[in-house]
């Protein structure tokens, strides 16, 4: 395209075109910035470093892919694990996507269940097809929900005088009833506005010290602050999961860490 630089037009295309470019290289510049410290713990082509059931977990065009059929169905949540370390502070990127009647997690700062060498303990980034969970913070096989999508929690410690009761007890229908709400993070229709039915979403976990905050789409969906001493973990396994229930597909890819 010939620019007239001497009429207005030509002078104002002109304009145009700088301004785009330098936001251009703007962004280009902070999404350099916001990787800086990442690395990749999935190569896209094997599943080395990660160990998991291979009846469920495959890697297919890229992607590490958990299926389950209805010749395969489960009788526990199954897992797949990175080994590559336990991670403390860190934050954890990655993409994903999931089928409608899909229920799959993220697990983190976990254990591995004695006896089930595929099943995992500890806090999880909930995500499911139909976003009933997604983004909430809940603890696979301990303390259940401690905070749903929109909330900003904080957690109590048990006090000495409960300590004889099983964990159980405080989990009610599922929720750990030590959970104070403190805050809201938005009205739970615009939140699940922001994520894509059966498409690519990403999750960012940010976990530090006692507090964890799990964005969906760069989106805030749950903030939780543990200060029970008793329970909480500030190390463990990563792994991702495919859950009880009907059949389902999820995928994974670009699975990056940064050590804080």
């Amino acid at each position: 395209m010939k620019i007239n630089f001497t009429s207005k037009s030509g002078l104002i295309i002109f304009g145009f075109i700088c301004i785009s470019t330098f936001w251009a290289c703007t962004n280009s510049n902070i999404k350099k910035d916001n990787e800086k410290g990442f690395v990749q713990i999935f190569d896209g082509k094997s599943l080395d470093g990660w160990t998991g059931d291979s009846t469920y977990w495959s890697v297919e065009n890229g992607n590490l892919v958990g299926i389950v059929t209805t010749e395969t169905l489960l009788k526990r949540n199954s897992f797949i694990i990175w080994r590559g370390g336990q991670p403390e502070d860190f934050e954890l990127k990655l993409d994903y996507r999931i089928s409608k009647d899909g229920n799959s997690g993220i697990n983190y700062r976990s254990e591995v269940i004695e006896g089930f060498p595929f099943a995992l303990r500890g806090y999880q980034c909930d995500i499911d097809g139909k976003n009933n969970y997604t983004g909430q913070n809940y603890e696979e096989q301990k303390r259940r929900t401690l905070a749903f999508h929109g909330q900003k929690v904080l957690i109590e410690t048990l006090p000495d005088s409960l300590d004889k009761y099983p964990l159980s007890k405080f989990a009610v229908k599922n929720v750990w009833t030590k959970s104070i709400v403190t805050d809201t993070l938005g009205d739970i229709n615009d939140l699940n506005s922001n994520i894509t039915s059966e498409d690519w979403n990403s999750v960012h976990i940010i976990a530090e010290g006692n507090h964890m905050q799990h964005f969906i789409n760069d989106v805030l969906m749950s903030d939780v602050t543990d200060d029970d001493v008793k329970n909480r973990k500030f190390k463990g396994l990563i792994g991702v999961q495919v859950h009880v229930g009907p059949p389902m597909k999820i995928e994974y890819r670009n699975i990056r860490i940064k050590n804080l």
